[in-house]
């Protein structure tokens, strides 16, 4: 598809998207019913870039320019199910991390496939599981744990979550990682049930001490012998075990349907994706939560959760935009995905690392605190230095990175249209008129060289608090 000059010309809007009443946010059916864009609410390309910050990891302009012309619907129909071949992509890609040596190389290959991948919302997912079921390379720094554990995780992705927690429950990078590779009867291992039932389905307040114990009884008679999940039968604690109400002789697998079971388990994941999709600045009501907890737990469909909550009236309303910090990851690919272009991701794996996001190796059991947590002073400091070192064009990254390129490529030929097509592009025009007139004044007094200036445009772009946000 050829790209059409950006239209960029005229003032910004005061306000790009709707603020919804008090009483349609508590409404869950106009909460959760599907973004229908009006006169009122139109379809912009603020709604467009806001549904690949978050379904995605940012977007081209070519990618917005789509987006307006074939709506919303259509837009996350190509998100949630792309044309192109995944599989095969997908394939090639596990080929090549086949051949990583190490824990470190294998962050690299997946900020790879985040850039390039034809469907991005299934590694967007992908690096929200990461977090959900924290594991750390570091505990064992075998390449191969950590590459069969992240393909779980994409192979579940936009699955289904009772096969993923099953899976989970045998992972042996996970296992390993929590200290509970080995499990024997005369001394039953709690360290991975106390986060399976604290952290990954029930949620604290649900859980005792005498339900963590019982667990781990059942949980008895697995083992990780090099790097392998092994049975030993005669480890098996044949006692009932006593558990939520429930009693008998079960097994891991039983605690596993048992979890599934209850009511807790599909509100702490609807809870969980309603701060990664929806808004981490305020935490939704159990009437809110109700109505997808109900769908979730009918066959543990996350796609189904997951596309309810992009097509709906709260995903594309005010108090949704702009709700989340973006987290390291977002911020820097965001940068590459908008100027089209490729990084060093080895250099770009290790500069996260510094800002707090070290992929494949998430601080606690918890994964990312995330939210202010991404932007204290410091943080917003290492940020700054790291989009300039992206888009300076020299080292360590080079001239990946061309933002007069990519404006001479949508047919921005002069300084002041390129300037405003960046601004457009990075940020929407969502930024204070003010300071969205002194960049427009600078770029009409500049003088000499125009590559130059408009690196230093977008590093000043990209370090407004406007584009901090997802």
């Amino acid at each position: 598809m050829v790209s059409s000059p950006a239209k960029v010309t005229g003032p910004p809007p005061s306000r790009p998207v709707s603020l919804a009443s008090p009483d349609q946010l508590a409404d869950p059916a106009w909460a959760w019913a599907a973004y229908e864009p009006s006169a009122a609410r139109p379809w912009n390309i603020a709604l467009a870039a806001h549904l690949h910050r978050r379904a995605a990891f940012g977007a081209s302009w070519q990618q917005l320019q789509q987006a307006l012309s074939d709506g919303p619907q259509r837009t996350i129909d190509r998100l949630l199910r792309p044309q192109a071949d995944v599989d095969i992509y997908n394939r090639t890609q596990d080929d090549y991390e086949d051949a990583v040596r190490s824990v470190n190389e294998l962050r690299a290959w997946w900020l790879r496939r985040m850039i390039e991948s034809p469907h991005p919302l299934l590694e967007k997912m992908t690096l929200f599981w990461h977090s959900y079921f924290a594991t750390n390379g570091g505990a064992f720094n075998q390449a191969g744990l950590m590459t069969n554990h992240l393909r779980l995780l994409r192979r579940h992705a936009l699955g289904s979550f009772a096969p993923l927690l099953q899976d989970i429950s045998r992972d042996p990078a996970l296992l390993v990682w929590l200290g509970a590779d080995a499990n024997r009867k005369a001394a039953p291992n709690d360290s991975f049930v106390r986060p399976l039932l604290e952290t990954f389905t029930l949620g604290p307040g649900h859980v005792s001490t005498e339900d963590i114990q019982e667990a781990a009884r059942a949980f008895t008679g697995w083992f990780v012998f090099r790097d392998q999940l092994r049975y030993i039968p005669r480890e098996h604690d044949e006692k009932p075990v006593r558990l939520l109400g429930r009693e008998g002789h079960v097994t891991g697998d039983d605690v596993i349907k048992t979890l599934l079971d209850q009511q807790a388990t599909p509100r702490t994941v609807v809870r969980r994706l309603y701060r990664w999709l929806i808004s981490e600045q305020d935490e939704p009501s159990e009437t809110l939560v109700a109505p997808l907890a109900a769908t979730l737990a009918e066959d543990y469909n996350i796609a189904a959760v997951v596309e309810t909550m992009l097509r709906s009236n709260l995903f594309f309303s005010g108090q949704s935009y702009r709700a989340r910090v973006k987290c390291p990851v977002e911020f820097a690919v965001g940068i590459v995905t908008a100027m089209e272009g490729m990084v060093s991701t080895t250099q770009l794996a290790q500069d996260l690392a510094e800002l707090g996001q070290d992929l494949c190796h998430p601080p606690t059991v918890e994964g990312w605190a995330g939210g202010r947590h991404w932007i204290d002073s410091a943080a917003l400091a290492q940020r700054h230095n790291l989009a300039l070192a992206l888009l300076q064009g020299d080292k360590p990254y080079g001239n990946k990175l061309d933002p007069w390129a990519v404006a001479q490529r949508h047919e921005q030929a002069s300084l002041e249209s390129a300037t405003q097509f960046l601004l457009k592009l990075l940020v929407q025009d969502d930024v204070d008129p003010d300071v969205r007139d002194v960049l427009l004044e600078a770029a009409r007094d500049a003088e000499g060289d125009t590559p130059t200036f408009l690196r230093r445009l977008a590093h000043m772009a990209v370090t407004l608090p406007e584009y901090q946000l997802a």
